[in-house]
C-alpha cells in the first residue's frame, strides 16, 4: 500500500522558484536528493509509488515521485537519509496546510489530485487555493 510524504519547501517563494532551484541542481550534474535526518519507517510503502508533496507558503502546491532512498551525510558529517526524487514536478490542486517541522506521512486518500489546467488559465497558485476554498474553482 502506497504512502506519501508532505514537506515544507524551505526557501521557496513559489512553484517557479522550486523549479528554478531544482533545474540548477540538475544542470550541475546532480541528482535531486532531499536529505532528511531520519529514514522513513514506512519506506516500503513510500517506494511503492509514493511522492513528496511540497508545501510552499502554507499551500500544498506540487508533488514529485520518490525514486529511491539512499544513505546520505548531513553537512555536519552525521548519517542521514537521502530521498531521491524524480525531476518532474507535478502541480496539484492547492490545499492550505498548517506549518510543521520535518516531514509527515500523507495517506493516499488525503493527497490532493494533480492540477488540471483548464484552457489558458494562468493564476498564482495562492489564488487558486483561495478560489478552491470558496468553492469557486
Amino acid at each position: 500500500m502506497t504512502v506519501h510524504l508532505k514537506k515544507l519547501s524551505v526557501g521557496s517563494t513559489s512553484l517557479d522558484s522550486l523549479r528554478e532551484v531544482q533545474t540548477q541542481r540538475l544542470a550541475n550534474g546532480g541528482k535531486l536528493v532531499h536529505v532528511t535526518r531520519n529514514r522513513p519507517r514506512r519506506a516500503d510503502e513510500l517506494l511503492d509509488g509514493g511522492s513528496i508533496y511540497w508545501i510552499i507558503k502554507g499551500v500544498m502546491t506540487a508533488r514529485q515521485s520518490v525514486i529511491d532512498l539512499a544513505e546520505a551525510k548531513r553537512s555536519d558529517g552525521s548519517l542521514a537519509c537521502g530521498v531521491v526524487l524524480s525531476p518532474e514536478i507535478v502541480p496539484v490542486a492547492p490545499i492550505r496546510m498548517r506549518i510543521f517541522q520535518g516531514w509527515r506521512y500523507l495517506e493516499v486518500n488525503d493527497a490532493p489530485p494533480d492540477l488540471v489546467v483548464h484552457g489558458d488559465i494562468n493564476m498564482p497558485i495562492e489564488l487558486v487555493a483561495e478560489l478552491r476554498a470558496l468553492g469557486i474553482f
